[in-house]
């Protein structure tokens, strides 16, 4: 799918807001939610009910003024100097004496910590690092830490910085939290670093550091003091926050992982990009070049939204997955635990080009080379596509590997293109039609489609071998990876195999009135099915203890009523969930039409889910 070299392009290609301090053609989230467009949602937001959300400094320095200690810990690329300053002066204007103490302080220096991550990054410049050990402690030096102390002489003693829970204070928490999106636009603008460090790197480098090392250490540091917070804040706004107090936030949490959901999607350009979503969803920026991904909904980097008296409030997911994973994930909870195990995300080729053609490593070699849980096994469902579209899966009868490899080598040095189906079959794509790609397999989404990505959660795992003698939108070649691809390759998908094992065959499996739920096959390598249900009028299904992930595909809107009663609505190419705790769910169509939704899920059983339950208990 897409791999840590988009966040070098966008770097350069997106639009600089009007502040110096976020780098990005996406706009920042309104502080209050806007009014409903009629079709996708760019911000959906679930109600809380009156006076949850509080906003701004004032009422949040009100709140901590009322204890003599608070800890105010939070993640890497909060701005910490802006928010103790902006309290700080609301202090001073209400004669509260405040001690402040800083986490950094205890922090070991910048060349420790480059020492203690240098092992889960890689070299300088290499796409990609291996998933960190480290803990959080691991960046502190211990006896400095002790020596943080309250200071009885001032009104409020406050420890700020991340890991201010790290002191032995018995005292309120505070969590200040960043989008993943926003913590992204923030390093590309050069105003958030990655953990332990005070050096800028590039953005790719940062992102890699990121991903391997930050969100590891700092995502299982939250999970250690969940059910110890007080205050969870939304610092994404520079200038102002939103907060809620923790037990109006659990409530939230655990209301919507019985019921139904959807995360906050967002979108980034690529070389390949197209203009489909910047024409069919309303809000994105049309002075983008284009857009090519949609983080629908790739957890790892997605928010999700609540709502109170207009203010908006955004928690990254894994939040959810941290208090609620047993609701979420039902009978497989125990297999995945804090990792949610699909992904759904859009690649917009329409007017665009063909993406790389490319494979994705097998779970030997992802566990191995990267530290991951299980690997990228994708399958590509054609959402919208024009005639002549199609995609690149399998190779040709006659495919011989190494001439394969010393014609890729040979265009990657001379900067030649070459005939890419004198190896690969390319296949016509029509819309519904759903591919398979399991690890290992030879695969490229051609131009003018738009695909709907149905995939395993890994989603930076991509081994370009050939990218059309294109540039990156940076003005640079996109990275090349032929001899990771090349440990990886299956070849014996080939041939008139490629048709019979990488498409899937529909078949009918229920039918009602006026419904049919067909099933869309996947590979045996998948450990995730697929089904499509098409309704005039309504349907109902049990979740059956399995977590639901769907998407309107065809029609208008259909509303979702779980054992609440209440309907949710969810308009044409939107992703929603529905959790193994909801139980049952009733589908509505709300269009004319027949309407059409895919749902995918996890397999009953799965060989790979007996090799991470014994790593999870070990």
């Amino acid at each position: 799918m897409l791999n840590a070299e988009k966040y070098i392009t966008t770097q350069l290609v997106s639009a600089v807001t009007s502040d110096s301090w976020r780098k990005s053609g996406q706009p920042l989230l309104p502080l209050q939610q806007p009014s409903l467009p009629e079709g996708y949602n760019i911000y959906p937001a679930h109600a809380l009910g009156n006076g949850k959300i509080k906003e701004g400094y004032e009422t949040l320095a009100a709140w901590i003024a009322s204890h003599p200690q608070v800890l105010i810990d939070g993640y890497t690329g909060v701005f910490w100097d802006e928010i103790q300053d902006s309290l700080a002066v609301i202090f001073a204007e209400k004669e509260i004496r405040v001690k402040w103490h800083y986490t950094a302080a205890a922090m070991k220096d910048t060349a420790t910590a480059d020492q203690l991550v240098a092992p889960f990054t890689g070299e300088h410049g290499a796409v990609w690092g291996t998933r960190t050990t480290l803990q959080l402690t691991d960046f502190f030096d211990a006896q400095k830490l002790a020596e943080i102390q309250p200071d009885p002489a001032y009104d409020v003693n406050i420890v700020i910085g991340i890991g201010a829970a790290l002191t032995t204070w018995k005292a309120p928490l505070i969590y200040l939290d960043i989008p993943k999106n926003e913590l992204q636009y923030r390093m590309r603008a050069q105003t958030a670093g990655n953990l332990g460090t005070q050096t800028m790197d590039k953005p790719a480098e940062m992102y890699k550091r990121a991903y391997f090392v930050d969100w590891v250490v700092l995502n299982a540091h939250k999970a250690s003091i969940a059910t110890a917070i007080s205050v969870f804040a939304d610092s994404q706004w520079g200038q102002t926050l939103t907060w809620i107090q923790s037990e109006d936030l659990l409530a939230g949490i655990q209301h919507i992982s019985q019921d139904t959901f959807r995360v906050r999607p967002w979108f980034e350009a690529g070389a390949w990009g197209g203009q489909w979503m910047k024409q069919h969803i309303a809000g994105l920026p049309q002075e983008e070049v284009n857009l090519a991904w949609s983080f629908e909904m790739i957890v790892p980097e997605n928010g999700v939204l609540f709502e109170s008296d207009h203010y908006l409030f955004e928690i990254p997911f894994e939040w959810l997955m941290f208090l609620q994973y047993k609701a979420i994930l039902g009978k497989h909870a125990g297999i995945f635990q804090y990792e949610f195990p699909i992904r759904f995300d859009f690649l917009d080729t329409f007017d665009g080009g063909n993406l790389s053609i490319q494979c994705h490593p097998s779970m030997d070699y992802i566990r191995e080379q990267f530290g991951e849980t299980f690997t990228q096994d994708e399958t590509y469902y054609i959402l919208d596509c024009k005639e002549g579209a199609g995609v690149y899966l399998g190779f040709t009868e006659d495919i011989d590997p190494e001439q394969f490899k010393a014609t890729l080598e040979h265009s990657q040095q001379q900067q030649q293109q070459l005939e890419i189906t004198d190896y690969v079959q390319l296949h016509e794509a029509k819309k519904h039609d759903l591919f398979l790609i399991p690890n290992g397999t030879v695969h490229s989404a051609g131009a003018d489609n738009l695909v709907l990505e149905i995939s395993a959660t890994p989603y930076i795992f991509t081994f370009k071998m050939y990218d059309w003698v294109r540039l990156g939108l940076d003005g640079q070649p996109r990275p090349i990876n032929i001899d990771h691809a090349f440990k990886n390759l299956v070849f014996s998908r080939k041939g008139e195999r490629v048709q019979q094992e990488l498409i899937s065959v529909p078949a009918l499996t229920q039918k009602g009135a006026d419904w049919e739920l067909w099933h869309l096959p996947t590979h045996e390598q998948h450990f995730y099915d697929v089904e499509r249900i098409e309704l005039e009028t309504t349907v109902s299904f049990e979740t059956a203890g399995r977590c639901m992930i769907l998407m309107l595909v065809e029609g208008t809107a259909v509303a979702v009523k779980t054992a609440n009663g209440k309907e949710t609505l969810y308009q044409y190419a939107e992703t929603f969930v529905i959790p193994a705790a909801a139980d049952h769910y009733t589908l509505i169509n709300k269009g004319p039409g027949t309407a059409k939704v895919v749902q995918a899920f996890l397999k009953e059983d799965h060989p790979v889910f007996s090799i991470i339950s014994y790593e999870k208990t070990i």
